[in-house]
């Protein structure tokens, strides 16, 4: 309704409307409430659904928080706080999706859902924002981001317990949505950006070895990708069949 009054007093305003304003403004608000009547709404605060309600968690909420504590330890970097929002940032992210069991989560860990009334099991499965800061958080965990249209890698929040304790192979599919193999040495971790797989190895030092599809392979120091080879995996060319990020 507020939005109607505004409109009509700028109108009141042009003198081609100022008359019609006036004998009619009234009327308008009354025909517009009647329509709407948005006097009667009172959105959640009145009404609850089953799988909402006062004791509820709000998963998606929760994900925003682990967000938001992950944000403040990249960008502060402080020596003096990074060690309890690191125990933090871990005891938010155990309470989330696939490091649950069904039986303790109720219901199937990795959808997302909305909601989880008080003494059930979770509600209302669906795409909500839970999914995005999945998303997210699980990119800056794996330690890539894109600057400037290089990739770079930032290991701040990698967890060294996920590296592999034993040799396996990776199962992906390749730009062409052919399925494709690459075994995996214990002490590796991979997993894949615009799907050319990325493997991550313990090191005595940083760099990048870049694997191509013709065979060649080249040397990069640092963990900063140049722009060319960026280029190559953004655009998904075939150019480039694997990376390999060493770790020191």
């Amino acid at each position: 309704m507020k939005d109607v009054t505004r409109l009509l007093d700028a109108l009141k305003e042009q003198p081609q409307y100022a008359e019609l304003v006036k004998t009619d403004a009234v009327k308008i608000e009354s025909l517009f409430e009647d329509i709407f009547q948005h006097t009667e709404f009172t959105g959640r605060s009145g009404t609850f659904f089953a799988y909402e309600g006062l004791g509820s968690i709000y998963w998606h909420m929760v994900s925003k928080l682990l967000l938001a504590v992950q944000e403040t330890i990249i960008r502060t970097r402080s020596e003096s706080t990074i060690g309890a929002l690191m125990e933090k940032y871990a005891d938010i992210r155990k309470g989330l999706s696939f490091n649950k069991s069904a039986e303790n989560y109720g219901a199937f860990p990795t959808d997302p859902y909305s909601h989880t009334p008080k003494c059930q099991g979770a509600k209302q499965p669906g795409m909500t924002g839970l999914v995005k800061e999945e998303i997210l958080t699980r990119q800056a965990e794996l330690g890539y981001f894109i600057e400037n249209g290089n990739l770079v890698f930032d290991f701040l929040m990698l967890d060294r317990n996920e590296f592999l304790a034993a040799p396996t192979v990776f199962n992906y599919f390749d730009i062409d949505g052919q399925p494709q193999q690459i075994d995996l040495e214990a002490g590796s971790l991979a997993y894949s950006i615009c799907q050319i797989p990325v493997i991550l190895r313990s090191s005595k030092e940083d760099r990048i070895t870049v694997h191509f599809t013709n065979g060649s392979i080249q040397q990069v120091k640092g963990h900063v990708l140049d722009s060319v080879n960026s280029g190559h995996i953004f655009q998904r060319d075939g150019v480039i069949h694997h990376l390999i990020v060493s770790i020191s």
